[in-house]
């Protein structure tokens, strides 16, 4: 860990001890760790604002439990923000679970974060590539683009791409702003 002013615990971000947080702090923090079972990556910062972070948390937690997309698809989103924002530290956490969660080929993931051209057998993954890609380009999504959406993701999974889109775009942001690296520590906060 480098002995620069300029970072902290986490990338720029200096994390506050959990037994010595502020009470809202403290809350916050408990609340994620319910619902998320730890307090992963941008989470660690956002406890800074505890009651945008109680606000977000289970934003998160929906992508992990209840959205109408699958793993990979939620993958194929995330990486193609995670590349387009250059966040450091998302990319390397996602790179490794879009592969071995999501399923993915390791070339697909690549191609995802490099913003290289790829493409999936599967209909509906390959639609939410091209549907997140138009929107992340940023380009119009075509009437022939959002009409094979709608027949292979209905509203509920358009909606889901648009929101994961901008989840993670806040996750990026989070990360890239707080120069957050690669090899950041991910164990849980200091006691």
């Amino acid at each position: 860990m480098s002995t620069s002013p300029d970072f902290g615990t986490f990338g720029r971000y200096q994390e506050t001890p959990v037994d010595a947080m502020a009470p809202d702090m403290k809350a916050a923090y408990d609340f994620t760790k319910q619902v998320r079972g730890m307090v992963p990556g941008p989470h660690k910062i956002w406890l800074a604002n505890p009651t945008l972070s109680q606000t977000i948390v289970p934003t998160g937690a929906y992508f992990q439990t209840q959205s109408t997309l699958t793993k990979a698809e939620i993958e194929i989103v995330t990486n193609l923000i995670n590349g387009k924002w250059c966040a450091a530290y998302g990319n390397y956490e996602h790179e490794i679970i879009g592969h071995f969660l999501g399923g993915l080929a390791p070339e697909k993931v690549q191609a995802l974060i490099a913003g290289l051209p790829t493409g999936f057998d599967d209909p509906r993954e390959q639609v939410i590539y091209e549907l997140t890609t138009a929107l992340i380009s940023p380009r119009v999504v075509p009437l022939g683009l959002y009409r094979r959406a709608q027949d292979l993701l209905g509203d509920a999974g358009i909606v889901d791409v648009t929101v994961l889109i901008g989840w993670f775009t806040a996750v990026s942001m989070t990360l890239t702003a707080y120069d957050v690296p690669a090899n950041a520590d991910t164990t849980a906060l200091p006691q």
